[in-house]
Formats: C-alpha cells, structure tokens, sequence
C-alpha cells in the first residue's frame, strides 16, 4: 500500500506540473493572440482569413471600412469584395493555390485598392491583404502630369530659341534690322526659361519644407505699398489705373517680409496680364478677426467658375485666352507661402468682369 500511494503521489505531482504548464501555455497563447488582434485592429490595410468554402472566419476593422461592410465575419468573400474582378482573382488563388495580386479601381467609392490573395496550404483557406493605394496612384498622376507640363512648357521656348538660331546662322546675323531683333527675342525667351528653372526651384524647396521664413514684426500698410510701387512701371505701361486702400490702425504681423510681397507682386503681376487697357488695379488691407487680409482686384477677362477650383495648382491655365508669358507657377508658389504662413489664399471672380484675389495672415497673438 505504501507503494501504491507513492505512486499516486508522483502521478499527481506531475498531473500538477502538467496543468501549471498547461496554463502557462494557455496564458501565453491567450496573450498572443490579444497582441495579434491589437496589431489587426490598428492596421491600415486590411486582413480577411476565409476558409476553404470562402466563407470570412476573420477581419479586421480597416478590412470593412475599405469595403464599406459592417460586419465581414461569416460573409462570403464574394459578399464582402463585391468586385468581379477580386472574386475571380480569389477563384484562381482557390484553383491553382497559388498568390494572387489583383489591383482594382472602385469609382462609387473613390479608391483603388491592391488585393493580395495568399492561400493557406494546411486548412485549405485564403488570406487576403487589402491596401488602400488611392494616395499613391494620386501621387503618381501628380508626377506624371508634372513631368508632362514641364516638359510642355519648355518645348516651346526651346523650338523658339532654335528656330531663332537658325534664321540668324543663315544670314539674317548680319542684317542691320533683323538682327538685332532677333537677338532681342532670343534674350526673352532664355529670360523666361531663368524664371521658369527659378520658380521651379522655389517651388521645389517649399513643397519639401527647406525655405525656412525669416520673421519679422511688420506693417502691413508698408508692405502693400512696397508691392504697388515695384508693379507701378507696369501698371502704368499696360495703361491701367492703380488704387491702394489701408485701413487704419492696422496691426503689425509677424512674417517673412520677402516672401509676403512676392505674393502681392505675383497677385499684382496676374491683375495686369489679365486686365484690359483702361482697366484697373485695386489693392486693399484691412483687419479681421485675429489678422489682416489682403485683396488684389482687377477689371479684366475674370475666370469661369469651374476653373477656381483649380488655379492654384502648377501649370494650371484656364484656356488659351489666357495664356502669357508666365509660367503658370507664380499662384502656386502663392498658395504655398501663405499657408506657411497659418494664412489661407483664394480668388472670386464675375467672369468677364474681373476677378479679386484674397489671402488672410494671422497676427501674433503676442504682439
């Protein structure tokens, strides 16, 4: 008997250390898996596990937002995609059980969508990894268009130069007229491509955040008047009439001094182009709620309403009527200074009638 109770006692002995390390197990395997559903909770793509009838066992949240389903779990992959395109591309995955990447477009819902179809070679199941590659198919038509414009805006002057080049080496060098009239129209055109590699570059740098603002206390009745008196010569030249406006008792800002104006100037220098003779120019300051505003209006060809939307993007003209010697970069460099600056910049405009240009800067609240 002594025997046979040893014996027991070194069967429950180890029964015990077997249900302590069993519950070590489980406690590890349950923390395990709070820590994968934490992970599949925070991800920005989604995660669907369907089994071999293609029935979802598993899905995240961002997995029923990029689909716009509620509750994923227990739905068919086919009720969950709702893509003929994705439901045939899993089909294939089922079939040849091999990965499948299918990448689709959803109009109703403005995104495009990369799904990666894994299966599962033990249960007979799939994963599917659902990325939201709507910024970056933006992102890419952005580059391509970029690089389409730039290369639109420098043919032409390029062809010009050429084609300048060539009539002055086929004789018209030395002719006492033509010649320098040429010459004149070649300096034009490599002035215009100066402007359009330096805007480029301005551009570049404030889009990547390397222009660092050097502020200052300033008046914003000073710097609206330095602006007006650079674009005076040209106002007067394009015989338009010019009017500043200041309201009185302005408070000082704190800003970039240098780059505000240049803002003005680019508002200012659009106010002209698009003007008529006899028309004019008209520049306004005044206080609002926590800042100042600026406005530069103009009496020219105005700009139809499904185009305001849109002009401050790069290379952006709104038809040929318009089109100069500018490089349709100057209201983008605007728009980016300003909002460097807390501001915010946009246009209204009666077409046919004239357009006028806003943008608010805050002032310092410890001014």
């Amino acid at each position: 008997m002594p025997e046979l109770s040893g014996e027991l006692e070194g069967i429950s002995a180890a029964m015990n250390i077997l249900q302590t390390a069993f519950h070590s197990e489980q406690l590890a395997l349950n923390a395990g898996n709070a820590r994968l559903a934490t992970v599949l909770a925070q991800l920005t793509d989604g995660v669907l596990i369907a089994d071999a009838e293609g029935r979802v066992q598993l899905a995240n949240p961002a997995a029923g937002k990029l689909f716009g389903v509620n509750n994923p779990t227990q739905q068919t992959v086919a009720q969950v995609v709702r893509n003929h395109q994705l439901i045939e591309a899993w089909k294939r995955c089922q079939k040849t059980r091999q990965v499948e990447i299918e990448a689709v477009e959803l109009p109703a819902r403005k995104l495009m969508l990369q799904v990666t179809m894994i299966p599962d070679q033990h249960e007979g199941g799939s994963l599917l990894l659902v990325q939201d590659m709507t910024q970056v198919r933006k992102l890419e038509i952005v580059r391509r268009d970029f690089i389409s414009n730039v290369s639109h805006e420098l043919r032409t002057p390029l062809a010009s130069l050429k084609a300048l080049t060539e009539t002055l080496q086929g004789g018209a060098l030395s002719d006492p007229d033509a010649g320098p009239r040429f010459l004149e129209r070649i300096h034009t055109e490599v002035d215009a491509l100066s402007q359009m590699t330096q805007e480029l570059l301005d551009l570049s740098r404030i889009e990547s955040g390397q222009v660092q603002l050097n502020y200052e206390s300033i008046s914003p009745r000073k710097l609206i008047h330095t602006a007006a008196e650079r674009m005076k010569a040209q106002i007067e030249r394009a015989r338009l009439k010019l009017d500043v406006y200041c309201e009185d008792g302005l408070p000082n800002i704190m800003a970039d001094r240098n780059r505000l104006e240049q803002v003005l100037v680019n508002l200012i220098h659009n106010a002209v182009k698009f003007n008529r003779p006899g028309g004019s120019v008209t520049l306004n300051v005044e206080s609002i709620p926590g800042g100042v505003r600026c406005a530069v209006r103009d009496t020219g060809l105005g700009i139809p309403a499904e185009s305001l939307a849109r002009i401050f993007e790069r290379f952006y003209r709104v038809d040929s009527s318009r089109t100069g010697s500018g490089t349709g970069l100057g209201l983008s460099i605007s728009k980016h200074i300003v909002e460097a600056h807390g501001g915010r910049i946009w246009a209204e405009s009666d077409e046919g009638r004239g357009s006028s240009f806003f943008f608010e800067i805050p002032t310092n609240k410890n001014q």
